[in-house]
């Protein structure tokens, strides 16, 4: 396990490689090792480094003032990086979109894979969808409960039945299954999940105290990098729209859609990901 200080926390991350400098941001329902497959080979031809946010995997719980996008930037400068392609998955891709439009000198292209965007309200209908299909496993009440990250022991029972809905939902898709994911893609995104909300209930939500100001929302024709949007079709509705509308409004960016795929890409399909990836960074 590699670690490093910034910003007061201590930060679980891993980097290998030379050349041009690729961070990858994971998402909020993963921690850095949803990225293993792009690691391992984006290694061959850039400096690759991934991190895990406040509050996930290795890296300190969340607490204090913060912001994340303050705390990659803090972490590039540790790491003596000037500028660097950023790649992030859903909420990560939020990061990725606050922290160009915080430091665009720092930022050479973008990657967003299914993003969250700063400011922008999820419509009803997700939140109904997701109440019904990942709280009403444990039921309002206990959730409540054990969001106030004060619980002093967990149901495992309880635990395992919320953390297996959510992966169900987000990663396989509103219309899919556990069973529509590969085996091991399966057991790999409920490890994640399971680890990310046995720390909220027990340490706090991963919340972030400050917040980019103005957000992302409406800034969008601010981005001027190249940027590579990919989303799989089997995602929820909701979060395709808003790719449709973050693609719309970048410039410079193209659509890459896979069939057949759920919300994490690089992990259900990592071949044909990172062929994307590595095509989009070679032209950077």
């Amino acid at each position: 396990m590699t670690r490093i200080r910034i910003n007061g926390a201590e930060f679980g991350y891993d980097e290998a490689g030379d050349g041009p400098a690729v961070v990858l941001v994971h998402a909020g329902c993963a921690d850095r090792r949803m990225w293993d497959h792009q690691f391992r080979a984006l290694a061959e031809t850039h400096r690759v480094i991934r991190y895990d946010w406040r509050g996930y995997g290795e890296t300190d719980a969340a607490t204090g003032d913060f912001s994340h996008h303050d705390d990659l930037l803090a972490l590039l400068d540790a790491l003596g990086v000037e500028r660097a392609a950023l790649v992030g998955g859903s909420a990560g891709g939020g990061i990725a979109l606050d922290t160009v439009l915080s430091a665009p000198e720092r930022v050479t292209g973008l990657v967003l894979v299914a993003p969250a965007v700063s400011g922008h309200e999820w419509p009803a209908s997700m939140l109904a969808r997701y109440r019904e299909r990942v709280h009403d496993v444990i039921g309002v009440d206990r959730l409540r409960w054990y969001r106030q990250g004060k619980a002093e022991s967990l149901d495992e029972a309880e635990l395992e039945a919320y953390s297996a809905a959510e992966t169900e939902f987000l990663v396989a898709g509103p219309d899919r299954d556990r069973h529509d994911l590969a085996p091991e893609v399966w057991a790999a995104a409920l490890e994640m999940d399971r680890l990310l909300n046995r720390r909220s209930w027990t340490e706090g939500p991963p919340a972030a105290s400050r917040k980019l100001d103005p957000p992302a929302k409406g800034r969008l024709d601010e981005v001027r990098v190249p940027t590579l949007m990919v989303t799989g079709l089997a995602d929820g509705p909701e979060i395709l729209e808003l790719a449709d509308l973050v693609t719309r409004g970048i410039e410079q960016a193209r659509r890459v859609a896979l069939p057949d795929t759920g919300h994490l890409p690089p992990l259900e399909r990592p071949a044909e990901f990172t062929a994307a990836l590595k095509d989009f960074l070679s032209a950077l």
